[in-house]
């Protein structure tokens, strides 16, 4: 079994994963595979895999959650708190100054091109992730269909991500061998009852996520519309920020009218540029609402607020979740399940990384029966030589990360001058 990393080996590995984690859950689940299994051995491969595919089944943002339950994994409850936070924090410190700009600029037009330029290293981020992670996924012929029917169903609408998961699972659960696969069974942080910190889990941060959403009730208004609209989004958001993206404008632009479409779509737009989950986007829309509404000190509550009830609820499914996972994956149908989930989840990477790519290079895209599909005339020449120049620098060049971000950025903006 791998050694135990101390405590500044955790604050270290886990505040580099948190500063780089640009590019959302597809980019984001390829850095944390990287250091963590590739790099540091920390984990083995089955049990990232195992991991990952528990986390998709919960509500939230994925990504965030797997960082926490890794923590757990390697140094219990305040490994996992270590992990989660510093997974969340650099982006949310970002989110706030980029809130404080746009309210008093506009759009922000002097890191445009800056901006354009880390999309596009986003983008070969994306592709290093998915070709990391389908040499390990796709170690079978039905991994590779339930890959590919995933894909599909998302991208064409025609089942929504619950259901594409459940399915998976259904077809590893009847298509599943009688004995465990030795390497998805785990003795580290076995739990002798995990009941018992299950119950204590739900009971701690249940309480811990409910305290300051009763006070916010209580004071009415517009921060009681904060707290209970981002607790809900809390427990229905799976399949992570896009999945609940649709839902999430209609709500803050039509029932409640704190920002326009327009603003809307700025705030994604940089939340996307930011390191950490895209769902900071939550962060970022109550922060502005509650400046337009009330000055910096409602623009700040507002956004504490929301940070809260979209991520404490994350490290209650986790920690009360996380005892069961190693009895789940010794449970040979049950790995099943969770393998063939975590082929489903290599077709929903690929769905947001194909929705990522089109919206980066093209300007304009229409709907069809299989559907989003670029205009092909509007094109744009500027981000497909930087996206190629930074596939090519990331997968044969082999620069770091942060290397071929700054590099982009750089460049973008050089190119903007003329």
């Amino acid at each position: 079994m791998t050694q135990m990393p101390s405590y500044s080996d955790l604050l270290r590995v886990f505040g580099r994963i948190g500063l780089l984690s640009f590019g959302g859950p597809a980019a984001q689940i390829g850095l944390m595979h990287q250091e963590l299994v590739d790099r540091t051995g920390w984990l083995k491969e089955k049990e990232f895999l195992g991991a990952l595919s528990f986390c998709m089944l919960l509500p939230g943002p994925e990504a965030m959650q797997l960082a926490t339950f890794c923590g757990w994994k390697l140094r219990g409850t305040l490994g996992g708190v270590i992990a989660g936070s510093l997974f969340v924090l650099p982006g949310a410190a970002l989110i706030f100054f980029l809130v404080a700009g746009y309210a008093a600029y506009g759009d922000l037009p002097q890191v445009a091109s800056a901006f354009l330029g880390v999309k596009a290293a986003v983008v070969a981020i994306i592709v290093q992730a998915l070709l990391g992670l389908s040499r390990k996924v796709l170690t079978s012929k039905v991994n590779a269909v339930v890959a590919l029917a995933s894909f599909a169903a998302l991208y064409s609408a025609i089942l929504p991500f619950p259901a594409v998961i459940v399915l998976a699972a259904v077809l590893g659960f009847v298509l599943s061998r009688q004995t465990a696969t030795p390497d998805l069974v785990t003795s580290r942080n076995h739990v002798e009852n995990p009941w018992k910190q299950t119950v204590a889990a739900v009971a701690f941060w249940g309480l811990l996520w409910l305290i300051p959403v009763a006070f916010a009730v209580s004071a009415g208004g517009f921060l009681k519309d904060v707290a209970l609209f981002f607790s809900q989004l809390a427990v229905v958001t799976f399949g992570g920020a896009y999945a609940v993206l649709a839902y999430m404008v209609q709500a803050v632009v039509q029932d409640f009218g704190w920002l326009t479409t327009d603003q809307m779509m700025d705030a994604l737009g940089l939340a996307e540029t930011t390191p950490g989950p895209l769902i900071l986007v939550t962060q970022f829309v109550a922060t502005l609402a509650g400046q337009l509404q009330g000055g910096a000190s409602l623009a700040l509550t507002a956004g504490l607020l929301a940070l809260w009830c979209t991520f404490i609820p994350c490290f209650l499914w986790i920690f009360s979740g996380a005892p069961h996972v190693s009895r789940i994956l010794s449970n040979p149908r049950l790995s099943s399940a969770l393998t063939l989930i975590s082929a489903a989840v290599l077709g929903v990477i690929a769905n947001l990384s194909m929705w990522f790519t089109i919206n980066l290079l093209f300007a304009k895209t229409t709907l069809s029966p299989i559907g989003t599909l670029p205009v092909l005339t509007s094109f744009d020449p500027i981000a497909g030589i930087l996206t190629v120049a930074a596939i090519f620098a990331m997968l044969k060049l082999r620069l770091p990360l942060l290397v071929v971000l700054a590099l982009s950025a750089i460049a973008a903006m050089t190119i903007g001058l003329f």
